[in-house]
């Protein structure tokens, strides 16, 4: 079994004990029409007390380590934790709401989405909306400066503009927010929309 039939294993425990949660980043990307190819599903927890010995019991010792102590200290200090499954040598990375307030807003308005695992069989999770997860692209690469946020970022715009995606885009909302991450980000954002638009015009012609 590979990683990602971890990740989708930890994402349905979530559902199961109502815990809210939102998947974001690359994987969340590919809802929206990113091809990359990523072995790192990126989820964001909302956790609270009922939740850490629940989560725990789905994951239990020896084979898994998902401690509820090391979540509920972690979840209080805001500090990134993960449940392992020692027999696949396999590692899921949670980071609680705490660490990232910046999200709180996006994470009110996550949706419901169909992903697939690696063998194309569906299953819904709770993904952060596209405008959001944009905004977390430009903010990692304002960060980071790694090329494949923009990268990411054009690939889902001429997804979109090429009439392929199902959900439109509010690009004054992400223009918006984009600002302030600093006005080079927000250069950037409005060079992404113009040269994913031209080249978007190919695939109608």
């Amino acid at each position: 079994m590979s990683l990602i039939s971890f990740y989708i294993e930890v994402v349905r425990a979530l559902d199961e004990i109502d815990a809210p949660y939102m998947i974001v980043g690359a994987f969340a990307g590919s809802v929206y029409g990113l091809t990359r190819t990523t072995y790192d599903v990126d989820i964001l927890v909302d956790l609270k007390e009922k939740h850490f010995h629940a989560l725990a019991a789905r994951f239990p010792s020896p084979r898994f380590y998902a401690d509820p102590n090391q979540k509920r200290d972690s979840t209080r200090m805001g500090i990134m934790f993960n449940l392992i499954d020692s027999t696949r040598g396999a590692k899921a990375d949670l980071v609680p709401l705490s660490r990232e307030p910046e999200y709180r807003y996006a994470f009110a308005h996550r949706i419901r989405r169909t992903f697939q695992d690696e063998n194309g069989v569906p299953f819904e999770a709770w993904c952060a909306r596209l405008e959001d997860v944009i905004l977390g692209k430009l903010k990692a690469w304002d960060e980071g400066g790694s090329q494949k946020h923009p990268n990411d970022i054009y690939t889902m715009l001429v997804f979109i503009f090429a009439g392929f995606s199902d959900v439109p885009l509010d690009e004054k909302y992400v223009a918006a927010r984009a600002v302030r991450y600093g006005q080079k980000t927000a250069d950037a954002w409005t060079e992404l929309v113009d040269r994913a638009k031209q080249d978007a015009a190919n695939y109608r012609k």
